[in-house]
């Protein structure tokens, strides 16, 4: 097995002190050496392929220069996004970005969760189930001074206790639910995607009210509970358009685009055409959307004014650059909705 390539293996390439060497590579503001020198230790680290301890550079900067991301399921094509923007904008601010996967388990979560303490970061992003869920646990983090920034969909009751980055899907929803009701939709379905043991949220109560508020009976709107998996999603979807054959839906809503996309495939197997007997929306927008067989119409997140806020969000605490530390703070972007193939007037009967 190859060695490690030391620092002092460096040090002796150069012909520099091994002080020198990590005073140079480490770009600490103490280094009196030439530019010739400086040039001379990087050109051996290069040709050396040396790759200096995070741990080590903690020791002596005191910072990892790498920042957490927890998030829900990277087989989602949402927060794969999520992921990615992040990774893009935290590149740019010369941190590395480590991703923790929670595959849609709650306690798994709740694992990785407890350990961020632990991991060589200087701070975290989270994109947890259920930010109510770690309340209390999120209370401890800020209180620490650990840097935190929590994503989330909607607007909680409960102000989230650490620094966050929320969608507000009010007025995406509203123009979504007017744009269907004004093409005579009256019959409507709601697909909630969840993780075992987690709740609804506040998505499937908007849904009902808004409808409510234009005259839909509450009879004429059924919501239906899936796993984060398409698979889920196109299994139930199967078994609800078995059970109402004879008065289907004229619209599906799903709360994301995943589970939007299993249901269109349901839909399809069970002899409705799209959009002509059953109208589908989706949640997110992720890029996919536009590009299947039949584009799915849904409700946009602004991925990247989200992951850049995040980031702002985050570099600032961990750079210290606040004159008030003590409060956390919220920033808040809406949604809108993008119609596509996927919907049409309402068919006749």
């Amino acid at each position: 097995m190859q060695r490690k390539v030391r620092l002092k293996d460096v040090a002796e390439r150069a012909g520099v002190a091994v002080n020198t060497a990590s005073t140079i590579l480490n770009r600490r503001p103490n280094s009196w050496a030439s530019k010739e020198t400086e040039a001379r230790v990087f050109q051996a680290a290069k040709e050396l392929g040396y790759r200096p301890s995070k741990t080590a550079r903690a020791l002596q900067s005191g910072r990892y220069h790498s920042i957490g991301l927890l998030i829900q399921d990277l087989t989602n094509p949402f927060f794969s996004t999520v992921a990615d923007e992040i990774e893009a904008v935290v590149e740019e601010r010369g941190f590395d970005l480590i991703v923790e996967n929670c595959r849609s388990s709650l306690v798994r979560e709740q694992h990785l969760f407890a350990g961020l303490a632990d991991m060589e970061v200087d701070g975290v992003i989270t994109y947890l189930s259920d930010n109510s869920v770690f309340h209390d646990a999120l209370v401890e983090r800020f209180e620490a001074g650990f840097p935190i920034v929590a994503l989330g969909n909607g607007i909680p009751a409960r102000q989230i206790p650490v620094d966050c980055v929320l969608s507000d899907f009010t007025e995406g929803l509203d123009q979504a639910v007017d744009y269907l009701f004004n093409l005579g939709h009256r019959h409507f379905a709601f697909l909630s995607a969840l993780a075992e043991g987690q709740a609804d949220g506040n998505r499937p109560q908007l849904f009902q009210k808004m409808l409510s508020n234009r005259g839909v009976l509450a009879s004429q709107i059924d919501i239906l509970r899936c796993g984060h998996s398409v698979h889920s999603a196109c299994e139930t979807v199967e078994a609800y358009l078995k059970q109402h054959a004879k008065n289907p839906p004229t619209v599906l809503f799903a709360m994301n685009d995943l589970s939007a996309i299993g249901a269109m495939r349901a839909a399809l197997d069970a002899g409705l055409s799209i959009p002509e007997k059953l109208s589908v929306v989706g949640v997110d927008d992720v890029p996919l959307c536009a590009y299947l067989p039949i584009s799915l119409s849904s409700i946009r997140q602004r991925y990247r004014k989200i992951a850049a806020a995040a980031c702002d969000l985050l570099v600032s605490r961990i750079e210290e650059t606040l004159e008030d530390t003590s409060q956390p703070r919220q920033v808040v972007f809406p949604t809108h909705f993008i119609p596509r193939d996927s919907v049409g007037p309402v068919p006749s009967r």
